[in-house]
């Protein structure tokens, strides 16, 4: 790791970043200067310009990845170069404003119930019955269920945020069958090393893989995804007569 990249690394860290970010800022810096094959302290408002086109026209990543992608080299030329001078360089590319894909109830019983295993079935489950995000659910631990209480601590959600969500009944079942098959130690869905179950996070990418290979499964032809769970779940509580405010808190 060259030293500008070290001083990016702690400076995150300083500013109390979450993990997440620091890795997906890290990454980004270090596509762009594979990209632009010049030492970063080196790179001009050309350059900027040049990648900013390359991810959206070239290589047409999604306007999100894009905006990530720009976050990360402001912080690097902004914050830790001091360039003030590079935002005008960096401009966040125009969103478009989508309404979210939401499955009615039954598709999102049919889409459950297609899961592949326990393993798989109990993510969906969890995911529609909480409305977590996918880095929610993979950090997730068995200290952070309450069944007595019946919440779901979610510790250092987006923006460092710890939020409670109600378990629901449905859900806690389903959630004692399958500690008693896996076993679960720290983390509630464990990854794997070497192909081997081991107590560590699993991967956002295994949560994707569940969703989509159910949605095949289920015949559902809509585009599915983790994060479209966290919409059915909203809506859902939405149309059964939840009051706004309770929903945008959990």
């Amino acid at each position: 790791m060259n030293i500008l990249i070290q001083r990016m690394r702690e400076e995150l860290i300083r500013r109390n970043y979450a993990t997440t970010t620091i890795h997906s800022y890290l990454k980004a810096v270090d596509h762009f200067q594979q990209h632009i094959d010049k030492p970063l302290d080196q790179v001009g408002p050309d350059d900027l310009r040049s990648y900013h086109a390359h991810l959206l026209g070239e290589r047409k990543l999604a306007v999100n990845t894009v905006v990530l992608n720009i976050c990360a080299l402001r912080f690097l030329y902004i914050k830790v170069l001091k360039r003030r001078d590079m935002k005008e360089d960096l401009p966040y590319p125009k969103k478009r404003q989508r309404l979210p894909i939401i499955l009615s109830p039954a598709e999102v019983a049919q889409l459950i119930a297609a899961a592949s295993n326990l393993y798989h079935r109990t993510m969906l489950m969890t995911l529609y019955s909480t409305g977590l995000r996918r880095a929610e659910l993979c950090r997730l631990k068995v200290s952070d269920i309450d069944s007595k209480r019946m919440m779901l601590r979610v510790v250092q959600g987006k923006g460092g945020i710890d939020r409670e969500v109600p378990l629901g009944k449905k859900l806690l079942p389903v959630l004692r069958e399958y500690y008693l098959w896996m076993r679960p130690q720290t983390y509630l869905f464990p990854g794997t090393v070497n192909h081997l179950r081991a107590d560590k996070p699993i991967t956002e990418k295994m949560v994707w893989q569940a969703v989509r290979e159910a949605s095949t499964r289920a015949g559902i032809r809509k585009h599915v995804t983790p994060h479209t769970l966290r919409h059915c779940f909203a809506t859902h509580l939405l149309e059964s007569g939840a009051d706004l405010r309770s929903i945008q808190m959990y």
